[in-house]
């Protein structure tokens, strides 16, 4: 029973290994020197109703006491309380890796969230990781080679009616082609470009990283695709797992160390690019992964592994006082709870 489980998990396996968490042309400056079938698991998913409701895990979602040092605000529209001239780069975002990624064949190897989009964005997180499969000429979110139950129009769906609710808000949307594309007549890029006609005013296409005035009520586009000219913030020079720099412009700095042996080594990475960013260039976006996988029999990755010892670290290390207002750069969390984001985003007041 045990080899049989194991020959039909291997193939599996590698396919979610090799295209797992982050995955690049490897490109970028790095601080370190097959095609598998899938059922879609299950039904869809239906995106829950927005509101400003603070969400379950704690009052992350409740609006703040207002001083004159503090002005107030709530998870689902704290980026209002900000001026418009800061840059996205200034800020603390809390952001979701794989963040349509709630299905999964086989416990531990493709779910990375619990929450809808539409429940990560009333919790106030402002940075999606979407994964794209092009297949007949539309956009189906992947995770790998697993089918998410949703499509890209739901995506923009969701935060379409999220911002229409709250115009002060903006969103930094990571775009980028996953598992084998078919059926298709046109590139990756024209389908995308297809999707942006829907709803030109909806997005953020320049190649600079904005300051608040220009981007909300948008979809500021954080490109992991080919193009043909210049289009959103180009992060296609993005290295395998790895510590690395896009010099750009605009310059990125990235933390994917995404396959984890060690979950001190990986809790050492983050905290790391923390240290950089808090002390680091204001014009450089900083782009934290704090999720990954642990590599276990076969290849066969588990996300648990990982997030169960890194997330409780994120949440004591947001709660200390020690750790005090100031720019963190863009947080991208497995299994991101009200909670957490609400730590996170605080971190701008």
């Amino acid at each position: 029973m045990l080899r049989t489980l194991l020959a039909r998990l291997a193939p599996l396996a590698l396919a979610m290994a090799c295209a797992h968490c982050g995955g690049g042309d490897g490109a970028g400056t790095s601080d370190q020197t097959g095609d598998v079938a899938a059922a879609p698991p299950g039904s869809p998913v239906p995106i829950p109703p927005l509101g400003d409701t603070p969400l379950d895990g704690g009052d992350a979602g409740a609006l703040e006491p207002h001083d004159a040092a503090t002005p107030s605000y709530d998870a689902s529209s704290w980026m209002g309380a900000l001026p418009d001239s800061d840059s996205l780069t200034a800020l603390t975002i809390p952001g979701t890796h794989e963040s349509c990624a709630r299905h999964e064949p086989v416990p531990g190897t493709a779910q990375c969230q619990t929450l809808s989009l539409a429940e990560q964005l009333a919790a106030g997180v402002r940075y999606f990781d979407v994964r794209c499969r092009h297949f007949n000429d539309t956009f189906q979110i992947h995770h790998g080679p697993i089918f998410q139950q949703m499509t890209f129009d739901e995506v923009l769906a969701a935060t379409g009616a999220f911002m229409k609710a709250h115009p002060t808000e903006t969103i930094l949307m990571s775009v980028k082609e996953e598992y084998t594309a078919s059926g298709n007549t046109r590139t990756f890029e024209q389908t995308f470009d297809a999707y942006v006609k829907k709803a030109p005013s909806s997005w953020s296409l320049g190649t600079a990283v904005p300051a608040l005035s220009d981007a909300r009520g948008k979809i500021v586009l954080v490109r992991r695709f080919a193009a043909t000219g210049p289009k959103g913030i180009d992060a296609t020079k993005w290295a395998d797992k790895a510590t690395f720099t896009v010099d750009g412009p605009p310059r990125l700095r990235v933390q994917d160390e995404y396959e984890v042996s060690d979950n001190a080594a990986k809790w050492t990475a983050i905290t790391a690019l923390f240290g950089e960013a808090l002390r680091g260039d204001a014009a450089t976006l900083y782009l934290d992964y704090t999720s990954g996988y642990a590599p276990l029999l076969l290849g066969v990755p588990s996300i648990g592994d990982v997030s169960n010892s890194i997330n409780p670290k994120l949440q004591a290390y947001f709660s200390d006082p020690a750790h005090g207002k100031g720019r963190y750069g863009v947080l991208a969390m497995d299994f991101v709870d009200a909670t957490r984001a609400g730590l996170v985003l605080k971190k701008n007041f």
